[in-house]
């Protein structure tokens, strides 16, 4: 494990008045797990809550090719192009042509640093931070990496050798900044979920949370509910072993299943056969609500009291940060991340995890059983938060500026306090 500390609290950053208004290009693109945290530190670095700046310039660089294309412009914010350039699984004639490719892609990377006039490059992993990271190399920038697995990408471990900062979700990530500093600001949420965290923070803001999410999606806010996800496209064996469990489901949970996009049709016919069979309860088919797809999480999440999921990233410091214990069913995809994901909350008592190969009908009653005693889930949703950071964005954004500040000259006349002040008044007042 690296020699890590938790970043210090955005409030212990300098007051936005006493700085000049940042300059950063953000690099990363291709998946959400890569996007959603990159919009988060923006939102953050231009929030003046947050200790950001509204008149912050921030360029993103990203591909045509990922969902960055739409969603970095739908969040307000530019976008500058650098070609796709991935790296060769296999020797192959793309492999002869990775240099030149990677060239042109370091080559636009560079200008988008100097178009912005950028006083720190900030990485977030995947085909796009790679060319970023050698770009700042060659023109002087420092740079902060962010790496959201808890086992790191190639462009995060090539951009660590030179980094100024790099910044962790997880703890036990083997990640560190060779020459410069590594801390654990844990994952930039998602406003929507942050939102929810904020408002989750007391009694009585997760109670109208809770009824609030309950009177969308037609559940019971009273009654122990148990979420079930496998991500946007589902997971065909997790809702089959679901399907195998509905018999021994306790008698007073209720269940939001959500399947993925055009999964639903199997499970809604187990639960119809076992209630027609007399396998289970009557009224099961009244609190178990089944749904292909929910856009809104953070309904599904208001209203949780434990989740059965897969265990990316974000998955894992979402729930972590609503303090909501899951049984991770983690896939063997890509380098193994998701299991190693999760194994912090896990160690702490917050979740337990089971591979998808092995989960079982007595895996889901079990972690049914803990949901149903008050008592336990309490302990286990206390464990859980005890692992998660609820104000990651701040946090990682308070680094970026510091690094930044480093680059920083003289302001001159005219962009002292005293202006930064005023100009920050009139954005807020247009806000």
């Amino acid at each position: 494990m690296p020699d890590t500390h938790l970043a210090g609290a955005p409030e212990d950053a300098p007051a936005p008045a006493t700085r000049r208004p940042l300059r950063a290009l953000l690099a990363g693109g291709g998946t959400a797990g890569h996007v959603n945290p990159l919009l988060a530190t923006a939102a953050a670095l231009r929030d003046p809550a947050a200790g950001g700046h509204g008149c912050a310039e921030l360029l993103v660089l990203g591909t045509r090719e990922g969902l960055e294309d739409r969603l970095v412009p739908e969040a307000g914010y530019e976008l500058a192009y650098v070609p796709r350039v991935p790296m060769p699984r296999r020797p192959t004639g793309d492999l002869f042509m990775l240099p030149r490719r990677l060239q042109k892609a370091v080559a636009a990377a560079g200008e988008a640093i100097e178009r912005v006039g950028a006083q720190v490059v900030v990485g977030f992993g995947g085909f796009v931070s790679t060319p970023a990271y050698l770009a700042a190399r060659h023109a002087g920038v420092p740079v902060v990496i962010h790496e959201q697995n808890a086992r790191p990408g190639l462009a995060n471990r090539l951009g660590a050798g030179w980094a100024a900062a790099v910044a962790l979700t997880f703890a036990s990530t083997r990640l560190k900044a060779s020459k410069g500093r590594t801390e654990v600001t844990g994952l930039p949420l998602r406003p929507a979920i942050g939102a929810l965290v904020a408002e989750r923070s007391d009694a009585e803001g997760a109670a109208r949370a809770r009824s609030r999410g309950a009177a969308a999606l037609g559940l019971d806010p009273r009654a122990p509910t148990l979420l079930i996800t496998g991500g946007s496209l589902g997971a065909q064996h997790l809702n089959e072993v679901i399907a195998s469990s509905l018999a021994r489901l306790p008698a007073d949970l209720q269940v939001l299943h959500l399947t993925g996009r055009d999964k639903d049709g199997p499970v809604r016919a187990a639960l119809e056969r076992a209630v027609a069979e007399g396998e289970c309860a009557p009224d099961l088919a009244d609190r178990y609500h089944v749904l292909d797809y929910l856009s809104a999480m953070e309904r599904a999440y208001a209203c949780a009291d434990g989740v059965i999921c897969r265990s990316g990233a974000g998955t894992v410091a979402e729930l972590t940060a609503l303090g909501l214990p899951a049984l991770y069913v983690p896939l063997p995809i890509g380098n193994g991340e998701q299991r190693l994901n999760a194994a912090d909350t896990v160690a702490a008592g917050g979740g337990r995890l089971v591979p998808d190969g092995d989960l079982t009908a007595a895996d889901v009653v079990s972690f049914t059983d803990l949901l149903a005693d008050a008592e336990a889930r309490a302990r286990a949703s206390e464990a859980a938060a005890s692992t998660g950071v609820r104000d990651a964005a701040a946090r990682l954004a308070a680094l970026i500026r510091s690094v930044a500040a480093g680059t920083e000259t003289d302001p001159g006349p005219g962009t002292g306090p005293e202006a930064d002040s005023t100009e920050e008044s009139a954005e807020q007042e247009a806000e």
